[in-house]
């Protein structure tokens, strides 16, 4: 067990004040530069109310280590992403605990080129040195600089359009109290389309709850605001917007999955490179549309780090997770939350379609169960149990991540979660709800049966 229980698989993150607070902040910040010899870094942090402390904290151990801080302020995880590689810092760090309850917050880490940094890939030494709390004075402190880098953001993300070939559509936008909002209104100067906006100001407090689309309650809102203004599309984020959601005109809630492959779309149809990298746990519809037009479909465990790189070994175009990540090639390997707005509405714009029109025929031909969580007491066994009831009619096993069995009409995902006594099975089938709604029950039957 770890002394530090807010350090987790990709980032850190934790109750506050008793899991992270200023004195661990601090430490971190000393912690990240003598394990990284960064000289300069960029900083920001998320609309919690504890963040602008945690991040000053932080700032301090990185200042007295001897590092020159470039701090953008209030901001999204992904300009931390961008701000890195666009500005040729040595690493960033956002302080953000993205949609976890108003009492927790955390950080996300990356190097040059805004390279992830996970705990195989220097997070667990990061925790080692703040355990050891062993930092002696440095020749020099540190300076601290203000770094304006969102004109700069903007411009880039609106390189994947072409702002006047936009229709002028009419959007509900849902920021949840999060930092999606300010982007939006700079975004808004160069889009013809007319913004509903809820939710949208900046509050840590989350008054109208928990920025996290995933929640059912908390589609509602967004749902019922299509409604009422007949808009052509609903768009949600979570706190530090790197996951974008989606709903249709009638306010319907589309699954991520499918959104994957609508990306993948926009960007094979412009036969700029043909290479699309996606997690296990679905995967027929991206198969699908990525091969139907021309291109490879490239299977790697899910999580942003095995993402960001296997995309940098294959030098693909684009990445997708069911989980509403998406990352992009020339938006440095990184996920961002508005770059897949931007790009659907394009293609709604470029093909006079609806949102519904997009996504109808991959939702009728490959019906899915939602991701299901199940809490058991022993996640391995159980996984191994369904490996030996189904494993001898399959026609193909897969080890990529957790366990995938597919047989000639249906397939299903398991794996466990890295950090609670859970594991998550998704269900896909071709064409046949039915069947796949009766494996869906039958194969949460066995796990109950066997927790």
């Amino acid at each position: 067990m770890s002394e530090f229980s807010c350090f987790k698989a990709y980032d850190l993150r934790g109750r506050i004040p008793d899991e992270l607070n200023v004195d661990i902040a601090y430490r971190v910040g000393r912690a990240f530069i003598k394990f990284s010899q960064a000289k300069k870094l960029v900083v920001g942090h998320d609309i919690r109310l504890s963040s602008p402390d945690i991040c000053d904290a932080l700032v301090r151990g990185l200042r007295d280590q001897g590092a020159d801080i470039y701090h953008i302020g209030e901001c999204g995880t992904e300009e931390i992403y961008f701000s890195t590689a666009h500005f040729d810092m040595d690493g960033g760090i956002m302080v953000t605990a993205s949609h976890n309850p108003k009492n927790y917050n955390g950080m996300k880490f990356v190097r040059e080129e805004a390279k992830p940094i996970s705990r195989d890939s220097g997070l667990r030494e990061i925790e080692r040195l703040v355990g050891q709390n062993n930092f002696r004075k440095e020749g020099s402190r540190g300076s601290i600089n203000d770094l304006d880098h969102r004109a700069a953001y903007i411009k880039r993300i609106l390189r994947y359009i072409e702002p006047a070939k936009i229709a002028p559509l009419r959007i509900v936008v849902n920021a949840g109290n999060g930092g999606a909002g300010a982007v939006i209104d700079r975004i808004e100067e160069f889009l013809p389309c007319e913004f509903i906006k809820i939710h949208h100001k900046p509050d840590g407090s989350f008054p109208n709850g928990v920025p996290n689309p995933l929640l059912i309650e908390n589609r509602l809102p967004t749902a019922d605001a299509i409604k009422k203004y007949k808009a052509d599309l609903g768009l949600a984020w979570d706190g530090d917007f790197d996951r974008c959601f989606f709903f249709d005109s009638d306010g319907r809630f589309i699954e991520g999955y499918y959104i994957i492959g609508l990306l993948a779309q926009s960007f094979l149809e412009r036969k700029s490179d043909n290479r699309v990298v996606h997690d296990p746990r679905l995967i027929w519809n991206t198969k699908n549309v990525v091969e139907s037009l021309g291109g490879i479909a490239i299977q790697s465990k899910a999580g942003h780090s095995f993402i960001k790189e296997r995309m940098r070994i294959e030098r693909a175009i684009y990445g997708g997770e069911m989980s509403a990540h998406h990352y992009f090639q020339d938006f440095f390997y990184s996920d961002s939350g508005m770059i897949p707005w931007l790009l659907v509405i394009s293609l709604m714009s470029n093909k006079g379609k609806s949102l519904a029109e997009l996504v109808n025929e991959g939702m009728r031909l490959y019906p899915v169960s939602g991701e299901i969580n199940c809490h058991v007491d022993d996640a391995p066994l159980i996984i191994r149990s369904l490996e030996d009831t189904y494993s001898h009619q399959a026609k193909d096993l897969d080890y990529t991540d957790g366990l995938s069995i597919s047989f000639d009409e249906w397939r299903f995902n398991v794996r466990m979660s890295n950090t609670e006594p859970v594991i998550r099975i998704n269900v896909e089938s071709r064409g046949d709800e039915p069947l796949m709604r009766a494996k869906t029950k039958e194969l949460h039957s066995l796990i109950q049966s066997n927790r």
